[in-house]
């Protein structure tokens, strides 16, 4: 899959075939709408390309009132979202920077220069409640009688369900903050997943527990980034590790901003998945997990964030978690 970052790329499709959306999450009714996609593509010979937005355009207007509690909970990463549409073998995704203009585009301005000219559109598929443009004027009424003057065809796919449950990035966002993992996993069709490339951090995982008996080598961790301030997981989970074995590693891991610690500390408050493999594979040796690409599975909420009041708490209550993910292991082997 081709990734383009605006318009103004030469090696764009000359034609293409458009679904438009934020796809936080890639869920299955994102999924079927891409199958769709693609079959309506390959029939006319053009392109399958996604139309996406970064940041999400609630996350500009949150911004633009001094209100950041409208903005949504993020599901994904924009590095997910992207490997999530290379797998579902689409040719190309535009990603859009949502600002001022874009917010202030007409939505007969937004379909001649963006989709007509800009990407070649001769077919749009859109959800049943889309809408776009200055004031979310645009509806599907307008856009189907712009294709039909500018040459394009236009299609409306209904809500996507699992029993009885609409699929949306709503829903699963709600599941995440709630921790209803195996409810997660349905309506993505797969576990819930961050990946990325593994950071540097301070390293105090090694010296916790490092002279008790709970781990002789401390709890080391890998740590990655969720690149947005306000992800929908949170807490302490039971987890596989890829990318670091040939065989996914159990783990535990921390999705949160780490309370307990410092916030000015080397990590500045940020959103991080801190990740301790209960079996450290020994041939990647001390520093062998840093700046490897991992995907992490989050597979059971084990409880939310806590603040510990000082580090021999903190190291009982990760020793507690290692304990509890261990058991948790042994009651589902298929899990590995």
């Amino acid at each position: 899959m081709r990734t383009f970052l605006g318009l103004n790329h030469q090696t764009l499709a000359p034609a293409s075939a458009i679904t438009i959306g934020n796809f936080d999450g890639v869920h299955r009714g994102h999924q079927a709408m891409l199958a769709l996609l693609r079959n309506e593509a390959a029939n006319r010979g053009v392109a399958s390309c996604v139309l996406t937005f970064e940041p999400h355009p609630r996350d500009y207007f949150a911004q633009l009132l001094s209100k950041p509690e409208l903005a949504p909970a993020r599901v994904g990463t924009v590095r997910d979202k992207l490997m999530d549409l290379a797998s579902n073998d689409i040719d190309q995704t535009v990603i859009l920077p949502f600002g001022d203009k874009l917010a202030n585009q007409s939505p007969e301005d937004f379909v001649r220069q963006v989709l007509v000219q800009a990407l070649g559109a001769r077919y749009v598929l859109v959800g049943d409640d889309f809408r776009f443009g200055k004031n979310r004027a645009g509806d599907y009424r307008l856009l189907d009688a712009m294709g039909r003057e500018m040459g394009f065809d236009v299609a409306r796919m209904n809500s996507y369900e699992v029993h009885g449950v609409r699929v949306s990035s709503s829903e699963v966002r709600s599941a995440l903050q709630e921790g209803r993992m195996q409810d997660v996993a349905k309506l993505l069709g797969r576990p819930y997943t961050v990946s990325g490339h593994v950071l540097h951090g301070r390293k105090l995982g090694r010296q916790l527990g490092a002279s008790g008996s709970a781990a002789t080598d401390g709890f080391r961790t890998l740590n990655l980034h969720f690149k947005h301030w306000k992800a929908a997981a949170s807490g302490i989970f039971v987890v596989r590790v890829f990318g670091l074995s040939d065989q996914p590693l159990a783990g535990v891991a921390n999705m949160g901003v780490r309370p307990s610690l410092d916030p000015n500390d080397v990590n500045g408050g940020r959103v991080l998945l801190e990740t301790h493999c209960l079996q450290w594979p020994q041939e990647l040796g001390e520093e062998g997990g840093y700046g490897k690409t991992i995907r992490v599975e989050l597979l059971e909420k084990l409880h939310d964030e806590l603040k510990y009041p000082d580090l021999d708490a903190l190291t009982a209550g990760i020793a507690k978690d290692i304990e509890t993910a261990k058991a948790w292991f042994a009651a589902h082997p298929e899990a590995l």
